[in-house]
């Protein structure tokens, strides 16, 4: 196999593709809504990486459904062949596949038997410069079969270059990092009323679990040089937007416009009584590559409550 070249552009969690992977599913309409997971743990997603990094092929291919085929949405088109993702990741392997590191953003679990899976997968892949960073976005459909778990549908990017975040990544992104959609209103209630108390602001950050920017602005927010920071004066909400379409209404009355484009993390402050002192109009932190610890520093201390200048 010929060298495989890395995308030159960055690629982001589609959030289509656990709404593709669900379309695919019989799930019954009263199911839809996903329960929210314990933790971020799936026990057969370690079988399926401990599979690729021990060249286990035997053991790879056993965990894709064969009856029903497998079928895959790849960059190409749609595979209905059950052997298509283990081939890839074969191929993968033979290219010096390394520290391979599947990341889960986001689980659904429409039915006890079915988890929907979003994954940043990154890794690093030889180059004429020696072992360069690459991610892959991926998300997966597991539904038990014989009493095991088994892979039913994926969807998967080319592998790309990863890019070169200056804020810290999480290790293992909270997948309850952003609560249901419904409870927007009662979360930013909440914190308005915390705020009128302690005299603090509220930062109302409007993203999902399925991005992984979200997830690196939330460790930014808890790193040791920001936490302090961020405690003495703000309350922080996240406000769910689903899959590009929940309360989106909410972003509007805050002004931060998603309905065009649905640019995410998008921040807004509010003071104490709800009035809007910032909101985010031209994707200021969609991309957390561009962005340093110092950027943050300076956001926050700029919005931060008068009495803290």
């Amino acid at each position: 196999m010929p060298r495989m070249k890395l995308r030159a552009t960055r690629v982001r969690i589609s959030r289509l593709c656990a709404i593709w992977i669900l379309c695919l599913l019989p799930v019954p309409a009263s199911a839809r809504q996903a329960s929210r997971p314990a933790a971020s743990d799936f026990p057969p997603l370690q079988q399926w990486k401990s599979a690729i990094v021990n060249h286990n092929q035997s053991a790879l291919v056993s965990l894709y459904s064969a009856v029903p085929p497998a079928v895959a949405k790849i960059p190409q088109g749609t595979a209905h062949d059950p052997s298509e993702e283990p081939r890839f990741w074969e191929l993968l392997e033979s290219d010096g596949l390394a520290d391979f590191n599947p990341k889960i953003l986001q689980i659904e679990r429409p039915r006890p038997d079915v988890a929907v899976l979003t994954l940043r997968i990154e890794m690093k892949l030889r180059s004429k410069s020696g072992p360069q960073p690459a991610i892959v976005e991926a998300a997966q459909l597991w539904e038990q079969q014989d009493g095991g778990w088994r892979i039913l549908r994926t969807q998967r990017t080319d592998p790309a270059p990863d890019p070169n975040f200056q804020l810290p990544q999480p290790a293992n992104p909270d997948v309850n990092l952003y609560p249901p959609p419904r409870e927007a209103r009662a979360e930013i209630a909440a914190a308005l009323k915390s705020a009128a108390t302690d005299h603090k602001r509220v930062i109302l950050v409007f993203g999902a679990n399925w991005c992984y920017d979200c997830h690196v602005l939330n460790s930014a927010f808890h790193a040791p040089g920001i936490a302090p920071l961020v405690s003495a004066n703000y309350h922080v909400v996240h406000i769910n937007i689903g899959e590009g379409d929940k309360n989106l209404d909410l972003a509007d009355e805050y002004g931060v416009p998603l309905h065009q484009v649905v640019r995410v993390p998008s921040l807004a402050v509010l003071e104490w009584n709800g009035k809007v002192i910032y909101s985010q109009k031209n994707g200021e932190f969609d991309d957390s590559a561009r962005l340093s610890p110092a950027d943050i520093v300076q956001f926050l201390k700029k919005w931060a409550p008068p009495r803290n200048e």
